[in-house]
């Protein structure tokens, strides 16, 4: 299975009413865009609404869609089953809340059963006595236990369900994931009547999930249950990469003590050597164990930055290097569950040197620049289709590998899709590469990420920055920037002009997104340089070929000489 692949599944639906004369069964499955598959999930869920109530509907279609829209806000760095309580905590208030004051709500309430698919795992979050079940290699597993009374008689009645108490107590669970496992959802309209081994003979058929689904209703319908019965059937094509939010999650309590130095042993790795020391970093290049491989350590520095800001950053970084799927940006690396007794992240070792480092040799020719800018436009909108914006965009932040790759690194200060967590003090961003906009107290977006590219783009041909800025930053100014071609008079006025564009101070006079700068970058540079053909000898060789000529005519010469 390839490591950096992506969980693939297909789902089936089915619902009837059975006896009753309304469905107060709810179920859905939602997949989201591909970021919010690569961020927080895929999720399928049913919920069964209290039968003795007349708001069962409302309350149990309402827990679904509540769900879907607060988990998906929820800041993904928590983990999923804290992200999941936290989404359904309100609406369990609320439902409480609703069901002793509203008499078209009195007594409202629901069962609720979940599954957030990421990576290579589902979490299972659970309330009520709808299931969840896990299917493989012919062996069925229920994931969840019934919150119903144990009395004869009373199984139906249920002690636990949204709405029931004003503190909401969810079941959670995972359950690792492989390909071709199935998993299913079930109310207990379904369930209740069918026995496991039914189930298990049922999911045995390997069908399509609709048909497979539409068969256990079917089946619930045949051995006379008497209340809705919903059925979601999910296959597992591909599982995705390694997702180590577990790890994550355990790095938020690990203490961060004074920084490292080179020749210290942390957790068996041996840190050889200072790559770089940073404001609010140090970076080492280490190795695993005697002989083991070599990668990169990043440690925080306490004393400079906030605890909170501190793991937020590292956090933030490992998660985001975990998922991004380019070969230009950099990766974070997964360690084993307890290896760390500190705060700090690790990534491969990328062999070269920064794009600062080369700029400062000679700025690049023409052909090499805009290859080198088209890859770090790149890496750019990788993160951008994620909805991450990288907010510290600069050559000190790009490396220029020894085998001709690039990666653009430094995460930490990235920004999530609707997450924001840094101090005022802590404003993310180098001053000679922020956006205007970023100085009047924007946070951070997609055209500020554009702005910082600009800069670098700038600096990449001329090693001058556009706005004349000094070395300290101390003062900016973002009148009309300096024409690039003062600094490279041999630049193409395409280039020039699409440079000056991204550093345009009013965000709406930049490019719509960077996949925009790219197609610019990669037409200009097509009709810069035409296609190559094959040169004649006279184009390739001209003395040779006259020589070649001249050699010919006097040949036939002395032939016709010869002749007379």
């Amino acid at each position: 299975m390839d490591a950096d692949g992506k969980l693939e599944i297909a789902a089936g639906f089915a619902t009837a009413l059975g006896p009753r004369k309304d469905n107060q069964d709810f179920g859905a499955v939602h997949l989201g865009s591909p970021s919010e598959q690569a961020l927080r999930g895929m999720i399928a869920l049913v919920a069964d609404g209290v039968s003795g109530s007349r708001a069962g509907r409302v309350a149990s279609e309402l827990a679904g869609r509540s769900f879907i829209d607060a988990y998906v806000d929820q800041n993904p760095l928590k983990g999923v089953a804290a992200a999941g309580v936290a989404a359904l905590s309100g609406y369990n208030r609320w439902l409480h809340a609703k069901g002793r004051s509203d008499p078209d709500m009195a007594g409202a309430a629901t069962t609720f059963t979940a599954l957030v698919m990421r990576a290579r795992e589902a979490t299972v979050l659970h309330v009520g006595d709808s299931r969840a079940w896990h299917f493989r290699d012919g062996l069925l597993t229920r994931l969840t236990e019934d919150h119903t009374l144990s009395q004869p008689g009373l199984s139906h009645v249920l002690y636990r369900a949204l709405g029931i108490e004003p503190d909401l107590r969810l079941d959670t669970s995972t359950v690792a994931l492989k390909p071709y496992d199935r998993l299913l959802l079930t109310t207990d309209g379904a369930h209740g009547v069918l026995s496991e081994a039914e189930l298990t003979r049922l999911l045995s058929r390997r069908a399509s999930p609709e048909a497979d689904a539409q068969a256990i209703v079917d089946a619930a319908g045949l051995a006379e249950t008497r209340d809705n019965a919903t059925a979601i059937v999910i296959d597992v094509i591909r599982i995705g990469a390694v997702d180590q939010d577990a790890i994550g999650a355990e790095a938020a309590g690990l203490p961060i003590p004074a920084v490292p130095t080179a020749g210290d042993r942390i957790d068996g790795f041996l840190l050889e050597r200072l790559i770089s020391d940073g404001k609010y970093t140090r970076v080492f290049q280490a190795r695993d164990g005697e002989g083991g491989e070599r990668l990169v350590l990043k440690f925080p520095k306490p004393k400079l930055l906030s605890e909170s800001g501190a793991r937020g950053a590292f956090l933030r970084e490992s998660f985001i290097g975990r998922r991004i799927d380019s070969p230009y940006v950099g990766k974070t690396l997964s360690l084993d569950p307890g290896r760390q007794s500190r705060l700090y992240i690790a990534q491969p070792l990328y062999v070269g040197h920064t794009l600062h480092a080369r700029v400062a040799e000679d700025p690049f020719p023409i052909p090499e620049g805009v290859d080198l800018s088209i890859r770090l436009a790149r890496a750019v909108a990788a993160l951008h289709r994620l909805k991450i914006v990288h907010r510290d965009i600069k050559p000190d932040n790009v490396i220029l590998e020894s085998n001709g790759g690039l990666k653009l690194i430094d995460l930490g200060v990235a920004r999530l899709p609707r997450i924001e967590e840094f101090a005022e003090a802590e404003a993310p961003g180098t001053p000679g590469y922020r956006a205007p906009e970023m100085f009047a107290g924007n946070s951070g977006d997609a055209l500020t990420d554009q702005y910082a590219l600009g800069v670098t783009l700038y600096r990449l041909f001329t090693a001058e920055y556009p706005s004349g800025q000094e070395t300290d930053f101390s003062r900016i100014r973002f009148d009309r920037p300096t024409r690039p071609t003062v600094h490279r008079p041999d630049m193409p006025a395409w280039l020039e002009a699409a440079i000056l564009r991204t550093l345009s101070v009013d965000p709406a006079d930049r490019f719509a997104d960077v996949e925009e700068l790219i197609h610019v970058l990669e037409s200009g540079s097509a009709a810069a340089v035409p296609p190559r053909r094959d040169l004649s000898l006279m184009e390739r060789e001209p003395v040779r070929f006259w020589q070649a000529v001249s050699a010919g005519l006097f040949v036939l010469l002395l032939v016709s000489w010869m002749v007379r």
